[in-house]
């Protein structure tokens, strides 16, 4: 399969190791993965949020990849900063985002908090550590 014709996922979380396991299983489930350490990230690259570095004369790296199609966010739930949720809420009001599918992920099973992101349009509420099983339900094909 083609990399511009490969389902795009983009991964948050602000663990290392939970981020790369995360990638990993995508990768194996054939998915191309972006990987980023925080919401705000997230934000940047999918344009909703001007770079940090906008007083630089580095070229931007959200103008790089803005035009990046994402057909998957997949996101953990507690993270400094902005959480999962808060990601999830910005993402559904955004009228350019707002049918990306997002996947919450967390390592708490606490029914009030997958109840409230399934509500809020998370399309699914996955429970860490992640496994393969979990991925491959997510597979389009």
């Amino acid at each position: 399969m083609a990399v511009d014709t490969q389902f795009h996922v983009l991964a948050v979380d602000d663990s290392l190791i939970d981020r790369k396991l995360i990638e990993r299983l995508l990768t194996t489930s054939s998915f191309h993965v972006t990987a980023v350490d925080s919401g705000t990230k997230a934000l940047e690259l999918l344009g909703l949020q001007p770079n940090q570095n906008d007083n630089t004369d580095e070229p931007h790296y959200h103008d790089q990849i803005h035009n990046m199609k994402v057909n998957l966010i997949i996101t953990d739930y507690c993270m400094p900063g902005m959480t999962g949720y808060d990601l999830l809420r910005k993402i559904k009001e955004s009228e350019n985002l707002k049918d990306i599918p997002v996947v919450i992920m967390s390592s708490e099973n606490i029914p009030a908090r997958i109840s409230r992101c399934l509500e809020d349009g998370a399309d699914e509420f996955l429970l860490k550590p992640v496994r393969l099983s979990d991925v491959d339900k997510l597979n389009p094909t």
